[in-house]
């Protein structure tokens, strides 16, 4: 499976790390070693003294399709979750600084965590859920898919222009602003449309 990531999809996560506001949907792509084991802890790694959550909307991909029409993009995913991005803030900086590829910021061991599905049909609409992160039992991040610039559909389309997407294929559809960094004894739980979808403590 691979871990489709879009990033910068949220004006105000755009504007809080002070970047520039994509005129195409920032894609980047995670190693499926990134996911971290159901029911484990997250371990701060070694190499990074800034990381950071960043909870996002998630989409599995049900079929194969190249080339996908958004008009047909709904018949490729049936379920909707919840997960998060962890980002060593510092060595991404660092890399972005010298214009070099984000894989050891975003795609390292236990940087995925992937919670619950949910049948889309549950939802009145994909495109007005709402989500949010809590650390230590206080909202931090609060978003809906309502405000994002490409909305899921677009993305299936945009994506599989690149890439051929697969059955299993997960995709990672943006973090609303509120992100921040976690330290050790930190508990994250994220919730869709008020469902604890998952919850993850920091070690």
């Amino acid at each position: 499976m691979k871990i489709i990531c879009i990033g910068r999809n949220y004006t105000a996560h755009i504007a809080e790390l002070q970047n520039e506001k994509p005129k195409d949907p920032v894609v980047f792509i995670k190693p499926d070693s990134s996911v971290l084991p159901k029911e484990q802890d997250f371990y701060i790694p070694e190499f990074s003294n800034d990381i950071h959550y960043e909870v996002e909307v998630l989409v599995k991909i049900k079929k194969v399709g190249k080339h996908i029409s958004e008009k047909f993009a709904p018949n490729y995913y049936d379920e909707v979750g919840l997960g998060i991005d962890f980002t060593a803030r510092d060595v991404q900086q660092a890399l972005k600084e010298k214009g070099l590829p984000w894989e050891k910021a975003k795609g390292f061991d236990g940087a995925t965590v992937i919670g619950n599905w949910m049948p889309k049909e549950k939802f009145e609409s994909i495109d007005n859920l709402g989500f949010q992160l809590l650390k230590n039992d206080e909202v931090v991040q609060d978003g809906n898919t309502n405000l994002m610039l490409w909305k899921i559909d677009e993305l299936i389309a945009y994506v599989s222009t690149f890439f051929t997407l697969k059955k299993g294929d997960v995709i990672f559809t943006g973090t609303p602003s509120g992100v921040g960094s976690v330290k050790t004894n930190d508990y994250l739980s994220g919730r869709l449309e008020g469902i604890e979808m998952f919850n993850v403590t920091i070690k």
